[in-house]
């Protein structure tokens, strides 16, 4: 039971972020990354993007993507445009500026394709000796799946990962339709998905550890509180154990049900590979909307729309 548990933890940060990305990169290839004159100044900065006010980053964020692009074409540079990539969707920080990351990015794949990567992860649910798109191809296709951006640079030469990434991605929220599970929460009552049927749900998961899913817990209680009354249900579901997970709860004051996944069943249910994702589902239990990353109380507003809460 351990050893499975170690192995889901260890599948899950493999795939949180980028910033995983880039140490995993340096790890293949058993060096320590040397940025360049040239580089280091960018890679400090996307290091300090978390600590910048919203309306900086998303201008900090842009500058960045054009400068990246501008870089000679090394492993180096790959790092920089996946590692930003993967800080651009936590907030809103403006259509034009995830398009300058994704125009990035895919420019970048162009100049250095990265190779198909084969499985070997049947221990944690996988199928060994099969092949699976590179994570620079999956960042990428999630921009243009989930954020509606274009990849502007013709990707024909990429030995077809992006569109093996993009049908991953459509696979994935196929499972998402119509999850089955039953989890308990912190109280110990039990919630199945399908008893919920008549009521808004937005299913959120999240961890204590992760600061963009802190930063998104103030305005998912808010929307509980406003909404609870049209029958808006939010459910938060947390992998953690609940030594861990009640006493956050209860010294933030968070009202809304937390669930309790301890064994990542329902994580696995819904290919949760990165936090925050939030899912919402409409009162015929239709997936309407879900979010990749940390939404801002505005694009969370939006999100419910769709579900016909205003």
């Amino acid at each position: 039971m351990k050893r499975n548990r170690l192995l889901h933890m260890v599948k899950l940060f493999s795939l949180i972020a980028a910033l995983t990305f880039v140490l995993q990169f340096a790890a293949a290839q058993k060096k320590e990354i040397v940025w360049s004159a040239e580089e280091k100044p960018l890679a400090d900065q996307i290091h300090g993007l978390r600590a910048l006010p919203d309306d900086v980053r998303a201008g900090t964020t842009k500058d960045l993507a054009l400068k990246i692009r501008k870089l000679p074409p090394t492993e180096n540079k790959l790092r920089l445009a996946v590692n930003l990539a993967g800080l651009s969707t936590e907030g809103d920080f403006g259509h034009n500026t995830l398009q300058e990351v994704a125009t990035t990015l895919a420019a970048t794949l162009r100049e250095r394709p990265v190779p198909w990567q084969e499985s070997n992860d049947s221990d944690a649910g996988g199928k060994a000796g099969v092949r699976e798109p590179a994570y620079p191809y999956l960042e990428l296709a999630t921009l243009v799946r989930y954020e509606h951006v274009e990849p502007t640079v013709d990707l024909n030469n990429d030995d077809g990962q992006f569109r093996a990434a993009m049908a991953q991605l459509e696979a994935d929220d196929r499972k998402r339709e119509h999850p089955d599970f039953t989890l308990k929460d912190l109280s110990g009552k039990p919630w199945t998905f399908a008893d919920l049927r008549g009521k808004v749900v937005l299913v959120n998961f999240w961890a204590t550890w992760c600061p963009p899913c802190r930063k998104e817990m103030p305005d998912l209680e808010t929307l509980y509180g406003r909404f609870r009354s049209q029958g808006l249900v939010v459910l938060g579901i947390s992998d953690e154990e609940a030594a861990k997970v009640e006493p956050f709860i209860r010294e933030r004051k968070v009202s809304f049900p937390v669930l309790l996944d301890p064994g990542r069943k329902v994580n696995d249910l819904f290919v949760v590979q990165g936090i925050p994702k939030t899912f919402i589902y409409d009162r015929q239990g239709k997936l309407v909307a879900q979010s990749i990353d940390m939404r801002t109380q505005k694009q969370f507003l939006e999100m419910l729309r769709k579900a016909g809460l205003e």
